[in-house]
């Protein structure tokens, strides 16, 4: 139990019992007369002489006459109190009392709500901007530019400096194409000046299959002179989030050496159960919101929704693109997501109204003047402080919405009597 709810009953045990002493105070020169006593806050305790209530503690009162009290007296069940619920029993709190308590009830309405679902989801990297770099030729790693997991790159940037026989092969290949291609072209006969050209170009293509950066080609045609290690560039720009190579190490063709993710935009996966995974679309406008600060939201979209049901969970997973902008969401990081639906008519009233104990959800109807009847109800969507009522109420009905969980403590006090067969006012038997 709460802080705030205990305070509320002490608050009012006290107002009660400062009523109750009063009216005894007053009874006292008639207790000689008096052929019944009963407790105010609890009508159905009676006794034939003075003493204590064995629930509240509170001290008997005298009955007169028959209807001297008679608003305190259990009245009779009527149409409106025939939905039972076990545990639970029907109260009656006379109108002084209901004041102090602070109970309110408001009207239960048809009338249009927002609908909006909510899930929790896991940030991902999006599958769509990773990139891996591998090595095309065999060789020895000289040097590591990029050598720490989680290191930003831009793309162009310098990756790894290798060291390959293969690739000084290449561009001696190059050169002596570069020198034929020069000497032909002075032949009087085309074809002998298109071979060269075709020869040099080929010499070129090889080494660009091989990732050798344009700048190298330039600078080793404009100087002539072989490097004994060439620099490979970085393809893509993104964090690192896998390197698989130390300076020293011996490399092969097809070797993995980098996975660069680019974060700037991310996935978020997510489930839905089966009632409302039919209302999601792709396509559709997404919220993020982050649980431990509600005030940055990020606007997003459903890109994709599996097509088959998780057969465990009973749940259809769905994922959402973000942008991520300064780079605030993080991989596997938690994070709330929430879908606003097409607002719909139905029976609304605040939420405060409804008691949610996991397995059922119940409100208090006042069914007459001061006469509370628990009654089962079955909700629908949240939105705005108000809650959709599916199933256990009429539009025109009254429900308690403040003070609702005093109604619902001296509910089951009165159902725990009833239960055990309690004495009720007037000999009634529990109902």
């Amino acid at each position: 139990m709460s802080r705030r709810r205990i305070e509320c009953i002490v608050v009012l045990v006290t107002a009660i019992a400062a009523i109750g002493v009063g009216l005894a105070g007053c009874g006292r020169g008639e207790q000689a007369t008096a052929t019944e006593f009963y407790c105010p806050m609890h009508p159905q305790v009676t006794s034939d002489k003075p003493g204590d209530c064995p629930i509240c503690n509170m001290r008997l009162v005298p009955r007169t006459a028959p209807d001297a009290h008679a608003e305190h007296a259990t009245p009779p069940a009527t149409m409106a109190d025939s939905s039972a619920i076990q545990g639970l029993a029907v109260v009656t709190i006379p109108p002084a009392q209901r004041e102090l308590a602070g109970i309110r009830t408001v009207v239960a309405v048809r009338a249009p709500i927002a609908r909006r679902i909510r899930t929790v989801g896991t940030v991902a990297v999006d599958e769509t901007r990773v990139q891996h770099m591998h090595v095309k030729i065999s060789g020895y790693v000289e040097k590591l530019y990029v050598n720490t997991t989680g290191q930003y790159v831009r793309r162009g940037q310098p990756a790894l400096a290798i060291y390959s026989p293969e690739l000084l092969a290449n561009q001696e290949e190059f050169l002596r194409a570069r020198t034929a291609a020069e000497r032909f072209a002075a032949s009087p006969v085309p074809e002998v000046r298109r071979g060269g050209e075709d020869l040099l170009r080929s010499a070129r293509r090889r080494l660009e299959l091989f990732d050798v950066p344009p700048s190298f080609i330039a600078e080793l045609e404009s100087t002539g002179t072989v490097q004994r290690t060439v620099t490979l560039n970085a393809h893509a720009s993104g964090y690192v989030t896998m390197k698989s190579v130390v300076e020293g190490q011996q490399v092969e063709p097809g070797m993995e050496v980098f996975t660069f993710a680019d974060l700037s935009r991310i996935w978020v996966e997510a489930s839905f159960y089966e009632n409302e995974a039919r209302l999601v679309q792709v396509g559709q406008a997404a919220v993020l919101e982050l649980p431990f600060d509600p005030s940055v939201r990020f606007d997003g979209k459903v890109a994709y929704i599996q097509p088959v049901l998780d057969p465990a969970t009973r749940t259809l997973g769905v994922r959402f693109e973000f942008p991520n902008r300064d780079l605030v969401l993080k991989p596997a990081m938690y994070v709330n997501v929430m879908l606003d639906l097409e607002a719909v008519p139905a029976i609304v009233i605040p939420d405060a109204a409804v008691l949610d104990s996991g397995t059922r959800q119940i409100v208090f109807v006042e069914t007459a003047t001061d006469r509370f009847v628990p009654r089962l109800v079955r909700t629908g969507v949240r939105s705005d402080g108000k809650i959709e009522i599916l199933a256990g109420l009429e539009p025109g009905e009254r429900v308690v919405d403040r003070a609702n969980f005093l109604l619902d403590s001296e509910s089951r006090l009165r159902g725990a009597l009833e239960g055990a067969g309690g004495t009720h006012a007037h000999g009634e038997k529990p109902r």
